[in-house]
């Protein structure tokens, strides 16, 4: 069986791996700390991939609330009359409109007590 040589893949890797450690704090970028703290790195950014995704929903409901709130309605009712009134807007929309669109989210409301009260 051939000899297998590694140092150009362990270099190679190990040029990624500084590449990523980039700006770290002192040993962390260019010692072998630095595998811990990139691989600490790389798993806070996942974790923080899914906490933007929780964070904006959350912005979002609270923004609709509050115009809801301007328009005598409260947030669980808001959402339950467009459902029944078959309006489908995302939150996101929904927070868009709130913020920018004062007139068309005041007849989303309008629209969502009325399909309440049939």
């Amino acid at each position: 069986m051939a000899r297998v040589k590694r140092a150009q893949i362990r270099k190679t890797g190990k040029k990624k791996l500084f590449r990523r450690a980039k700006g770290f704090f002192l040993g962390r970028s260019n010692h072998r700390q630095a595998i811990e703290h990139v691989m600490r790195a790389m798993r806070n950014q996942y974790i923080g991939r899914k906490l933007r995704k929780r964070d904006f929903r959350r912005l979002w409901n609270q923004r609709i609330n509050a115009a809801a709130r301007l328009n005598g309605m409260k947030y669980s009712t808001f959402i339950h009359g467009l459902k029944l009134a078959n309006i489908e807007l995302n939150r996101k929309m929904l927070a868009d409109l709130a913020v920018r669109d004062a007139a068309t989210f005041a007849s989303l409301v309008e629209q969502a007590k009325a399909a309440r009260q049939s």
